[in-house]
């Protein structure tokens, strides 16, 4: 299990390791996931992008 960052470009050569997040463009590994709390990262990262995502919902 590894997280791709929303908005992360992975090329196609790229090799993404389990248990890590990747972000940027290109994507790069950005860190290491403790297997474990793989799940609650995972709810939480989703949850950071919906908080985030109302400070721009009206600057379309």
């Amino acid at each position: 299990n590894s997280i791709i960052a929303a908005g992360a470009v992975v090329k196609d050569s790229t090799i993404v390791e389990p248990n890590s997040i990747y972000a940027g463009i290109p994507a790069r590994k950005v860190k290491d996931i403790d297997p474990t709390q793989t799940r609650e990262m995972i709810d939480r990262i989703a949850n950071n992008y919906l908080f985030y995502s109302k400070w721009y919902e009206g600057d379309q």
